[in-house]
């Protein structure tokens, strides 16, 4: 553990961190601790100094994605652990994480169980974005949104520009580390309850995590997005060119503006699959 950095972004999480804080460095004293502070407005700072753990504060708040940057910027370690400053994640799985690390992948995730998910609509919005970023990658991923994971700093720091400053690096990072072919492992692990309220707002991030969907596709691969829905424009406008001639005798605009959607999204997803490959090339 002497060579681990434990990052934990916390916003308003004093109650959580004055119990996780004390047991965390009684676990792991050897650790580099690094809490950072988005724009808390209770005793969050305090409760850190108290516990002599380092503190990064922003003066307001810039996001959970925001705060993952700024502890992987400070951190010395060479492994990064990432885990929620609202209690929900047993320390006791850290050295789990850390041994399937240590099996040669560059980053080890812990996949919660459903009795751990927030709820049922949070619970089925989760089975679905596993199961289609397991359909774009080919490999099985478990959690994809999962904010409790170990990586290798090195490996984590080349997609920093990648991550979005709010909601939701841990898909971002796993998409990134799927394309750029690093292994990534799950380990099962049960989350807590967490302490104190929520900061996810139903409507809000609702909405928000439903464009999760599109971004698994973009950031992975783009063509597997843009060529099944240019195909579907293709073949509505030869269906609707099929029922026309044979109604009418004749072409009408509709299938030519169909037929010609499906070609410029086609060519849209050509010049994003290159983007892609631009952005997670790596110069010698």
């Amino acid at each position: 553990m002497n060579r681990s950095s434990i990052i934990l972004p916390a916003k308003n999480e004093a109650p959580a961190l004055t119990k996780l804080l004390p047991r965390l460095r009684r676990a792991y004293p050897d650790a580099e601790l690094v809490v950072v502070d988005d724009g808390s407005t209770d005793e969050t700072r305090a409760v850190c100094v108290g516990n002599e753990v380092t503190c990064l504060s922003s003066p307001y708040s810039m996001g959970n994605g925001a705060a993952i940057k700024r502890g992987a910027r400070h951190a010395s370690g060479e492994v990064l652990i990432f885990m929620d400053g609202d209690g929900q994640h047993d320390p006791a799985d850290i050295d789990r994480l850390l041994s399937k690390l240590d099996e040669g992948y560059d980053m080890v995730v812990g996949a919660r169980d459903w009795s751990s998910q927030a709820g049922v609509g949070r619970g089925v919005a989760n089975t679905i974005y596993n199961w289609l970023a397991t359909r774009m990658t080919g490999h099985p991923i478990l959690d994809l949104t999962s904010g409790f994971r170990a990586v290798r700093a090195e490996k984590f720091r080349e997609f920093l520009h990648l991550l979005p400053n709010g909601f939701s690096y841990p898909t971002t990072s796993t998409m990134a580390f799927f394309r750029s072919a690093y292994p990534v492992a799950y380990v099962p692990i049960t989350a807590a309850q967490r302490i104190g309220k929520s900061h996810i707002k139903p409507i809000r991030d609702g909405l928000r995590f439903l464009l999760i969907i599109f971004k698994i596709a973009t950031l992975y691969s783009p063509l597997k997005l843009f060529v099944p829905a240019s195909a579907a424009f293709f073949l509505l406008g030869c269906l609707n060119y099929a029922w026309t001639f044979t109604h009418q005798g004749r072409l009408t605009n509709g299938s030519t503006l169909m037929w010609s959607a499906g070609v410029i999204i086609f060519l849209i997803g050509l010049v994003s699959e290159q983007i892609t490959s631009l952005t997670y090339r790596r110069d010698a």
